[in-house]
């Protein structure tokens, strides 16, 4: 009987489903609970290419493994499902994103289960649900409702803060806000209006709301992210983007900087992963100083991880945004500042970091005064200075920062070359600078003692404080986008205020047009009937983010159905945290600190019962494209074959510059060797077109190892090779490529040897004639110990995540049983359960076949019997001055007086070594035998 893998694949999917064999049971407590998560898909219409679905087919062999193993295992899937994409399209074709974002899930889903994974769809999750936002947006009213208390290090009710002004005011509260807060005593907060108090708890609260610049594109009449400005233009059109300022909603993720850091340390994430989100959130630890400007009250902040080199500051830099800017300008600066600024306002922030050597700036005619020298230092905007980090203020250090330099040197500002951090043991070089004239107490210090010195200076003259400082900014939680989670807000006399939980979910309303409003809004301010609840009654018409509904869609698995209350506590505290994670490294940073900061909210509220959410993560690697490029004249209609193209432009006078090159859809090429008449057909435009080719009269492409992308007409649809080869190919194949972290290229051709393995395997099932040969025969010695030594083998390599080496294991021990014309069923029996998580179709083919009633993943997975693995003996190749020319065999244990007789007496030996005596025989037992002579 050949192996059909359409047939069986099919047979068994449908088992699967109709059984709902994968079906998790809540109730299965007294086992080991083990929770396997994907990272969240967001369902584009493109469908699967053959790159995504590397993780989750690496995530469901070890499902499969650890449910063999006896675990409760939780292993579902869902999808992330609001976003910019599906609202654009809406915008391009008026079709609601409900409609296009439920046809491309039933996409995913049919080529999801094509594979054979074996997730709960019972459990399946969709962020546009309202059933699924509904909680969404519960936890929002939660985020709004506390605020962060710094002495307990956790989120505290609001109302506890109230209580706190009720009773002392503003002073000694313990609660996470900025330098700005308004500061207030007990009887001056209860005379505040309720608009005054609302606005002083948004400087408190976890959500908040505040005026922001958001990029806003007149032209296209809406406000866009970060990564759709480009230079000051929409990517989309080119239009102009200029800086708006905008109330906006954010989450105070600043508040758990300090944990977000310490917390990693109990996180079984590569170090790479772990740095990566360090050096986001960017803490910093130093000073902050105060200088005077003359003739003003105001003073300029500044934060400075080296406070050692104040003495080199010979100038200070304000961000163009700066609020003390509009005070402290000369009448003469002004023209030009205020200019400046309007320049400025069209870059991002991106491109104001990334500018290191266009250096500019304008001088305010304001002087600030060196608070340990006394000296005036000239005030400077510039735009390398962001008002976001620190305090948007810097001392300016030439000798010390690249930047500076840059500044000083354009325009012509003093450069005091201060002690450097290896120097401060040199006392004559503070004599020489002149600057460090009050610095002499620095000298002898090294820098860490230098730093420490000087932040006790400037705390005892009072002009400044030791502090931490973090790049982190607060999230920006506003859309103004259709196509999201509505805030369950309203503004009543223009204060906020929430929509009770009963009232949840607030449901997206339906709208005539997906497009922007043109005034910054969102589409939803167009719907007046929806907005305004009465005369001094609307609602919020900004949506969430996307990352809103990814934050925390890991915990809703645990109980998904749950309509009267976030989550049961018993289904959280079994399942607890996600035990294996597996996802992108694109989503190192944004995804997984918003989830991590989202849990670790909810855990200070007594919602989730663990800190971190992801115990264990692994970043597959990218599976690439093969790309095919051809080669054309720039001015004619000739294509020229890659493997001649040298020896074409020599003949014909021509340089490279003469030639371009494009790439083609890599279904027009057999082995990098164009179909010239398939190519014509699919290029129209080319038809007719002169192809030279090479000696053999074939035309060859060149290749190129890339992204895999429908732009770059390098996509393999996995359909196809399902369709071509079965799931469990397509599976075993994706695994070979490589270990599982590591970027590795597709080339289908490869495929065909992984095909082969698995009707080789089949085969030591079934005979030509198609008749089911397995005996009842007791197997022998080496038959059991090729079994256990891969057993022992796969086992490893799947709690490794060495996926690779296990397929190649498979492979081996099949050439073997079949050497051995093995047919035994104590043997195969073992070998299909340990191949299951692998290759699930045929296995529970097999297994069927065998006799059994059960499915596999209801099996235990076979242990190995270290008996088998014991060796009696030893092959040692055998080296004669270093060379190795023979291989021989010799028991454990051997003695060395022996092995030198049998050695020296093999035929072999004594044709190499003649009539010469060995000067020594090396002998090490276990690995060789080495001949001098």
């Amino acid at each position: 009987m050949e192996y059909n893998p359409g047939k069986i694949e099919k047979k068994w999917q449908k088992f699967w489903e109709e059984n709902r064999t994968y079906k998790i049971n809540d109730k299965d407590t007294h086992k080991p609970k083990f929770y396997i998560l994907d990272m969240f898909p967001y369902p584009s219409g493109a469908g699967l290419h053959v790159g995504h679905p590397l993780g989750y087919i690496a995530s469901d062999i070890f499902s499969r493994y650890k449910r063999m193993c006896g675990f409760n295992v939780l292993h579902p899937m869902g999808f992330d499902a609001f976003g910019l994409p599906a609202e654009q399209y809406a915008v391009e074709t008026g079709q609601h994103p409900a409609k296009t974002t439920d046809v491309n899930i039933k996409r995913y889903k049919e080529q999801l289960k094509s594979i054979g994974f074996d997730y709960d769809w019972s459990r399946e999750i969709r962020t546009s649900d309202p059933k699924y936002y509904k909680w969404t947006q519960w936890i929002f009213i939660q985020l709004f409702n506390h605020y962060y208390d710094v002495e307990k290090q956790k989120a505290v009710s609001i109302d506890k803060l109230i209580a706190h002004f009720d009773q002392n005011g503003s002073k000694n509260h313990t609660a996470f806000t900025d330098k700005k807060a308004t500061i207030f005593s007990a009887a001056e907060w209860k005379s505040f209006g309720e608009k005054e108090k609302s606005e002083i708890l948004m400087q408190y609260r976890i959500a908040y709301q505040t005026y922001a610049d958001v990029n806003w594109c007149p032209q296209l009449g809406t406000v866009l992210a970060n990564d759709e400005v480009k230079e000051g233009l929409s990517v989309r059109g080119g239009f102009p983007v200029e800086k708006k300022s905008m109330r906006q909603w954010f989450l105070r993720i600043t508040a758990y900087a300090e944990r977000l850091i310490a917390d990693m340390e109990m996180l079984d994430w590569s170090d790479s992963l772990k740095e990566m989100q360090k050096n986001w959130i960017g803490k910093s630890q130093g000073a902050t100083v105060y200088f005077e400007i003359e003739g003003f009250t105001e003073k300029i902040e500044i934060f400075t991880t080296r406070p050692d080199t104040i003495f080199g500051a010979t100038f200070m830099v304000l961000a163009p945004e700066h609020p003390l800017v509009q005070k402290i300008m000369s009448k003469d600066a002004a023209p030009e500042i205020k200019k400046y600024i309007k320049e400025v306002k069209n870059k991002s922030e991106r491109e104001r970091m990334s500018e290191v050597k266009k250096v500019s700036g304008v001088f305010t005619g304001a002087y600030a005064k060196h608070p340990f020298s006394g000296e005036k230092i000239p005030v400077w905007i510039a735009d390398y200075v962001l008002m976001g980090y620190g305090s948007g203020a810097i001392m300016a250090v030439p000798s010390d920062d690249q930047r500076d330099r840059l500044f000083a040197e354009k325009f012509n500002i003093p450069i005091i070359e201060v002690v450097d951090q290896s120097e401060y043991k040199s006392a004559e070089i503070g004599d020489k600078v002149g600057r460090m004239k009050n610095s002499d107490f620095l000298n002898g210090l090294e820098v860490v003692e230098a730093i420490e010195k000087i932040i006790s200076k400037i705390e005892s003259e009072n002009i400044g404080n030791r502090t931490t400082n973090y790049r982190l900014r607060d999230a920006g939680f506003s859309r103004q986008r259709y196509w999201g989670e509505p805030f369950p807000v309203f503004y009543k006399n223009g204060i906020p205020q929430l929509l009770k939980e009963s009232d949840l979910p607030l449901e997206l309303p339906e709208v005539k047009s997906y497009k922007p409003s043109g005034s910054g809004q969102s589409p939803l301010a167009a719907l007046n009937s929806w907005v305004e609840i009465d005369e001094k009654t609307i609602r919020e018409t900004d949506t969430m983010p996307g990352f809103a509904g990814s934050s925390w869609y890991f915990l809703r698995y645990m109980d998904p159905h749950n309509n009267e209350e976030f989550a049961n506590k018993k289904k959280v505290d079994y399942w607890q945290d996600v035990d294996l994670y597996i996802g992108g490294a694109e989503h190192a940073v944004g995804h997984l600190m918003y989830a991590r900061f989202w849990n670790k909210f909810l855990y200070d509220i007594e919602k989730v019962s663990v800190k971190e959410p992801f115990k264990k993560l692994i970043n597959q690697g990218m599976i690439q494209g093969r790309s095919n490029l051809i080669f054309k004249r720039k001015k004619a209609n000739v294509f020229i074959s890659a493997d001649v193209l040298e020896d074409y432009l020599k003949e014909n006078n021509l340089t490279e510059e003469d030639v371009i090159s494009f790439n083609i859809d890599i279904n027009l090429t057999e082995n990098d060797f164009l179909n010239i008449k398939a190519f014509e057909k699919n290029r129209p435009e080319y038809e007719g077109s002169k192809f030279i080719k090479n000696s053999d009269n074939l035309f060859k492409c060149t290749v190129l190892i890339e992204k895999m992308s429908k732009s770059l007409y390098n996509v393999v649809n996995p359909d196809d090779i399902i369709e071509e080869y079965g799931a469990d190919v397509f599976r075993m194949y994706e695994m070979f490529l490589g270990p599982i972290e590591m970027h590795k290229p597709w080339n289908t051709n490869g495929i065909d040897g992984v095909a082969k393995f698995m009707k080789r395997f089949y085969k030591l099932f079934y005979n030509d004639e198609g008749k089911f040969v397995v005996t009842d025969e007791k197997a022998d010695e080496q038959e059991l110990k090729i079994l256990h030594k891969t057993i022992k083998k796969v086992r490893l390599d799947i709690e490794n995540f060495s996926f690779n080496t296990a397929v190649s294991a498979f492979m081996v021990l099949t050439n073997e049983l079949t050497k051995m014309n093995c047919h035994k069923r104590e043997i195969l029996e073992n070998f299909v359960l340990t191949l299951a998580p692998f290759a699930p179709h045929i296995c529970e083919e097999l297994w069927s076949e065998l006799g059994n009633k059960t499915t596999v993943i209801h099996e235990k997975i076979p242990q190995h019997d270290e008996k088998y693995l014991k060796e009696d003996a030893f092959e040692y190749p055998v080296s004669i001055n270093g060379k190795m020319r023979l291989k021989l065999t010799f028991e454990i244990g051997v003695k060395k007086e022996v092995v030198e007789k049998e050695v020296m007496a093999h035929e072999i030996v004594k044709k190499w070594v003649g009539e010469k005596n060995p000067k020594k025989i090396i002998f090490v037992p276990g690995k060789i035998i080495n001949i001098v002579v």
